[in-house]
């Protein structure tokens, strides 16, 4: 490196690392052989990789120091973009061709794809440098990152306390200075609630935004692919680069994607937030509501206008959250049964199929995965159809209209992304349904198909605070401004954690 000696460039921002890029200060090798460095130092501590290749890292940076210099000689590096030679992390739910992808799960553990993931594509297009898969929750369906069949993910800044899940590998990665940027995927928070715990920027889309093509599904009315970053600004440039029509997911938008970077230092000036009077009852933290409360007055103080709004419904989110979602998800589930797909026992020559198909699933899927499954087969067995699965469906719309009618009132929603910080491993709640009310004020947007941003906004107990912003369909521009006022009056610029702390 060229810079400073004391520099690490692994705690940069993408923009940053961009700017030397382009003035030939460094190059990606060096970056990308910073953030490997860094991987060395920190991962056995912080567990965030389930697959890295090293040295195809490297030769994608070295492609990417070709491209450059190439547009160097042609007189053309303005025309060089953000991403190219980033070091990025993808979940490992996030199909990456000739690179394992495995969910965390014994049944696809040694499943190879022969091909990329439309998100996965057009990051390479972009020039980003793939280092590897980022822990998860097995099939994306946990809120710890703990439920992974390969290892548990810790949070940098405290080792005793969860990183939040699903994404929590991909969330730990960025916070610990393992990655600059990350792809995670989002189904009732799992992009939001990490990116809370680890102090780092979490985007979940508009439903449709970004193609679900080549990403397992969880739930698939639910689903969504999102970029996780140091700051807002490389949060606008992740989404412009996956964003877009897909011809291959029949459930992606034809909207135009716009330049979301253009809005970032806009300021939030006139705009119209909305407090949900329901999301700020009893269950959260005080110092979670603190730092919810500074970052609101300091918001009202850049010339905002707070506004309280109400959305009646809203307690029963959660419950519909989980009809819908367990449903979807053992539909989905079907067909990893190990004759068709996924593991595969080793047992007598004489099984029969459905022998065959029991021991491949008892197997092959944790316990959380089981529960999920059998909680959804029930949901939509004979008898219980509507009264369950039905009902949440209608109840579904009717949630999704209280959304749009507050967003006539205001232009965003802002509340807590979790009730509290990162737990201890050893405060974890043994009830599942206890664990399940960490997404209490995450699974509105999924149900409502609106984006939603996760932004630090101070800390409580030494540890991160996120304050979450929801908005209008396709209009993730306006979260992004208002994030970054957020952003910039949060107090969170020199705070680093522990594990990471990759000093500029």
């Amino acid at each position: 490196m060229r810079g400073s000696a004391d520099a690490r460039l692994c705690g940069m921002t993408l923009h940053e690392l961009h700017d030397m890029l382009l003035s030939g200060q460094v190059s990606s090798r060096e970056i990308t052989s910073d953030v490997l460095a860094r991987i060395d130092e920190v991962e056995a501590s912080v567990g965030a990789y389930v697959t890295r290749d090293r040295e195809a890292t490297l030769r994608s940076a070295d492609a990417a120091d070709d491209a450059i210099a190439r547009a160097r000689r042609d007189g053309d590096v303005g025309g060089v973009g953000t991403l190219v030679g980033m070091p990025v992390v993808l979940k490992d739910n996030v199909c990456t061709r000739g690179m394992r992808t495995t969910c965390c799960s014994k049944m696809l553990e040694d499943f190879v794809p022969a091909y990329d993931a439309a998100v996965t594509a057009r990051l390479r297009e972009a020039g980003a440098v793939i280092v590897g898969k980022g822990n998860m929750d097995e099939f994306a369906m946990g809120s710890t990152t703990q439920t992974s069949v390969f290892h548990v993910t810790r949070n940098p800044w405290d080792l005793e306390r969860v990183p939040g899940g699903s994404s929590g590998g991909c969330a730990a990665a960025v916070a610990a200075g393992e990655a600059v940027a990350s792809i995670g995927t989002d189904t009732g928070g799992s992009i939001r609630q990490p990116a809370s715990f680890c102090g780092v920027v979490g985007l979940k889309p508009t439903y449709g935004r970004v193609s679900r093509y080549g990403v397992a599904a969880f739930a698939s009315s639910l689903d969504t692919v999102g970029p996780i970053t140091r700051d807002v600004l490389d949060c606008a440039v992740m989404l412009k680069a996956i964003a877009g029509r897909d011809g291959r997911d029949s459930t992606s938008a034809p909207d135009a994607v716009p330049d979301y970077s253009g809005c970032v230092e806009r300021g939030v000036q006139g705009l119209r937030i909305g407090i949900p009077k329901e999301f700020f009852g009893p269950g959260m933290s005080e110092g979670v509501r603190a730092a919810v409360e500074r970052s609101l007055r300091a918001l009202e103080g850049a010339g905002a206008d707070i506004v309280e709004v109400s959305l009646p419904l809203v307690e029963h989110a959660l419950a519909v959250y989980y009809l819908v979602a367990t449903a979807e998800a053992s539909s989905n589930m079907a067909r990893l049964d190990g004759i068709r797909y996924g593991y595969r026992p080793e047992g007598p020559g004489g099984m029969d199929v459905a022998d065959l198909m029991s021991a491949s699933r008892g197997q092959g899927f944790g316990m959380e995965v089981k529960r999920r499954i059998m909680l959804g087969t029930f949901v939509l067995s004979s008898g219980n159809f509507d009264a369950f699965y039905g009902r949440a469906l209608r109840s579904r719309r009717l949630l999704a209209e209280d959304v749009r009618r507050a967003l006539t009132e205001c232009d965003c929603l802002v509340s807590p992304t979790a009730p509290t910080v990162a737990f201890r491993f050893d405060e974890e709640p043994d009830d599942p349904l206890a664990m399940y009310l960490q997404d209490i004020y995450t699974t509105l947007a999924n149900l409502a198909g609106v984006p939603a941003i996760s932004v630090p906004c101070g800390l409580a107990e030494g540890m991160p605070v996120g304050l979450q912003i929801m908005g209008r369909m396709f209009d993730e521009a306006t979260l992004i401004r208002a994030g970054r006022a957020v952003e910039l009056t949060s107090g969170m610029g020199a705070a680093r954690p522990r594990v990471g702390g990759c000093a500029k």
